[in-house]
């Protein structure tokens, strides 16, 4: 199936968003107050990221994409707003005055990360609940919806989004966080990596027994369908018709970045668009293949992925 046939999908993504904000510099000297390197920053770049990364890849797809989140009331929310709005986003962005804004700073020198410095806060119950009565009255006007899990507290009330979500007849996929996957429970699919899942199940002796475990976990969760990004091993998807293996697509690899987020991307644009499993994770793996040869949240355009798959 043409990527392009179903690029038209609605698409409606709620969780976490922050602003990824790169200093790029020159590595040229070991301070003299401690053994670290010294980067002469010579410019810097800001990027949405999180759940903004994967609206930007929605978009970059072509998909009609409509985000959902909080922001605190600073100047990090602001930029947010602009850079979301820059790319065709219907941006809904809750200021919460009590917060800041996730910021990741990342320190790059010779094309690698140095160091990573994270600002961040949750948000607070009335501002969820706010967002919560928002999510609901959007829903009719998409065809499925994402659940971009940061860990960062913006999806306090996840388990009743896909309860609302699939009583309207959408799809739910989740890119999971943490070692509790009960709250996802009824979703669709649900996208953990490989060490992810290794916090929830357990650890697997070989392919056997990640069917398995990831099977298992499948039913005990209701879900159509389970997706294991395996990094080098490639991809894994279980479902009730069987499992489709995906391998790695094979490239130079700069940054696994935001991998994720493009894969739960165009997942949802193939399936929003009414592939099925196998051509949609096919898609998915060959995007995700393109995006780590990027440095950074990158994304992959819409006629890129088309090229790539064939």
């Amino acid at each position: 199936m043409p990527f392009a046939s179903v690029a038209s999908a609605r698409l409606l993504i709620v969780g976490d968003v922050m602003l990824d904000r790169y200093w790029f510099g020159e590595v040229a000297r070991i301070s003299p107050e401690a053994p670290v390197p010294v980067v002469k920053v010579s410019r810097s770049e800001e990027r949405p990221g999180g759940a903004a990364n994967v609206a930007r890849n929605l978009a970059a797809l072509g998909a009609r994409v409509s985000l959902l989140s909080v922001v605190g009331d600073d100047e990090a929310g602001r930029q947010l707003q602009r850079l979301l709005e820059a790319s065709a986003i219907d941006v809904s962005l809750h200021v919460d005055a009590a917060i800041s804004t996730t910021v990741k700073l990342r320190v790059i020198g010779r094309q690698q990360q140095l160091l990573r410095i994270d600002f961040e806060t949750s948000p607070s119950h009335e501002v969820l609940r706010a967002k919560l009565v928002e999510f609901e009255s959007r829903l009719a006007d998409c065809d499925a919806v994402i659940l971009s899990d940061y860990g960062k507290g913006g999806l306090a009330h996840i388990a009743e989004m896909i309860r609302m979500a699939r009583a309207a007849g959408k799809k739910v996929l989740v890119d999971p966080k943490g070692d509790d996957f009960s709250k996802y429970a009824g979703a669709t699919i649900v996208t953990p990596n490989r060490a992810e899942l290794r916090e929830v199940v357990g650890r697997w002796q070989d392919d056997d027994g990640l069917a398995r475990k990831a099977e298992a976990l499948r039913r005990e969760l209701g879900l159509e369908a389970l997706l294991v990004t395996r990094s080098e091993e490639g991809m894994s998807l279980f479902h009730a018709a069987g499992a489709v293996h995906e391998p790695a697509v094979a490239r130079e690899v700069f940054d696994v970045s935001g991998a994720g987020d493009t894969v739960i991307a165009t997942l949802a644009v193939m399936l929003a668009g009414g592939a099925g499993w196998a051509d949609a994770v096919h898609a998915a793996n060959v995007a995700a293949g393109v995006v780590v040869g990027k440095l950074g949240t990158a994304v992959v355009g819409r006629d890129e992925l088309d090229a790539a798959l064939k």
